[in-house]
């Protein structure tokens, strides 16, 4: 399956290791997610979310949701599904 554009860092927390995403398409618990920006780039499956500290089982195009990530992103790396 082709990697698509879903989203974009717009905030990175170090301290719990998570990362505030914009999402320009939908995101559900259980996908996986490549996260590809400067000489970084991993994947992992989509664990956990959260919107305004509440857990969610999907989110839709334009939601910012909180994600931890198992390595460290910047605001304005890119966010793929694979």
């Amino acid at each position: 399956m082709a990697e698509k554009l879903i989203g974009e860092v717009s905030d990175f927390f170090a301290h719990v290791n998570a990362a505030a995403i914009k999402l320009s398409a939908p995101l559900k618990v259980g996908d996986r997610i490549k996260v590809k920006g400067g000489e970084a780039e991993f994947e992992q499956e989509v664990e956990s979310m959260q919107i305004d500290r509440k857990d969610i089982q999907t989110a839709k195009k334009g939601d910012e949701v909180g994600i931890l990530l198992k390595e460290k992103a910047r605001k304005g790396y890119k966010i793929f599904k694979v």
